[in-house]
């Protein structure tokens, strides 16, 4: 696998990143190898390699047209950058396998590895979020040529979905002089973010709406990570990561219930060893990575070629809602 392109707003002491806010740096890292300031590039030169890693072929829709691809990878709380490049490597090895040709970028913002710093963790998300906008969503928007359309496209995990929510707002609130940045597909796994922001109108997810094409949301009612009782998020209210999406959501947005999947995935040992390769952290919030029937919705998600109710990964339920589904 070729080197990994990463964005890392942690800041450095003694030639490492901690777990502390810091400026952007543009860093291609060798695979296997944690994030240092030595991966380091000037930010045009890293644009331009990682402009040309994501073009791909023709667009479809017109073959005069090269057509690119950037999934934007942004992790959750109590992540080292161990485990934040295992699960790059895993997520772009899932990708290709089901015929993803285009590129994945990690968003690297400053957590740490401790479990109990869930509420430090979640305000240097905030502080470090407008960055994923204006160093890197803003800029490559800008690098797009008359004869390639790259489709920039964002995963949150876990507080990485809050990550997006607030780049988004920010930076709508900030005025930027250049607000006509927009991104294709948004996609929130284990999403520790309120259902009910998800509404239309809601002020803290307009941007959101405002500067995607659509949004998907994967759920999972045996998620442990996000339920009420867990002792570091009392007080909280459900997360869209466990019980989706509010019924009044906007239509951009669509919820996939992987309660079903998850329950039959968790419980038999022969879908387990079809199904998932490898796990990182807590199994029930984030199985997602590492997972091929995953793998391959996604990739259907990015595509964008299908209506969101054909695709073949998925199935409507008895209440008209969509679910994923094991063909």
């Amino acid at each position: 696998m070729a080197d990994q392109f990463v964005m890392c707003a942690r800041a450095e002491e003694d030639g490492v990143f901690i777990a502390e806010p810091g400026p952007s740096l543009f860093l291609l890292v060798p695979e296997g190898e944690r994030p240092s300031p030595k991966h380091a590039l000037k930010k045009p030169q890293w644009l331009k390699k990682l402009r040309i890693a994501a073009t791909w072929g023709k667009d479809a829709r017109n073959d005069k047209l090269d057509r690119g691809d950037l999934l934007v990878f942004v992790h959750g709380y109590n992540n080292d950058q161990k485990i934040i490049m295992d699960r790059h490597t895993q997520l772009k090895r899932d990708l290709t396998s089901v015929g993803y040709k285009g590129e994945i970028l990690s968003f690297d913002w400053p957590s740490d590895d401790k479990a109990l710093n869930y509420l430090e963790d979640r305000h240097d998300a905030k502080k470090t979020a407008m960055q994923l906008v204006t160093d890197g969503v803003r800029a490559l928007s800008e690098q797009q040529a008359p004869d390639c359309t790259i489709n920039i496209h964002l995963l949150g995990h876990s507080t990485g979905a809050y990550v997006i929510r607030e780049a988004f707002d920010d930076a709508d609130d900030a005025r930027l002089s250049n607000n006509s940045w927009t991104v294709s597909q948004i996609v929130f796994i284990g999403g520790d973010i309120s259902a009910s922001s998800m509404s239309q109108g809601d002020s803290s997810t307009d941007s959101l709406y405002r500067h995607c094409t659509r949004i998907t949301n994967y759920s999972n009612l045996y998620d442990s990570v996000l339920k009420l009782s867990n002792a570091k998020r009392l007080g909280v209210a459900p997360r869209v990561g466990r019980v989706g999406l509010p019924n009044d959501a906007s239509a951009k947005a669509v919820n996939i219930d992987c309660t079903e999947y998850f329950g039959s995935l968790d419980s038999n040992e022969e879908i387990k060893k079809a199904d998932q390769a490898v796990i990182f952290g807590s199994f029930d919030h984030s199985w997602h990575i590492g997972n091929q029937l995953f793998a391959r919705d996604l990739f259907e998600t990015i595509k964008g070629d299908l209506d969101r109710s054909v695709i073949p990964t998925r199935a409507i339920s008895a209440d008209g809602k969509l679910k994923l589904l094991r063909p």
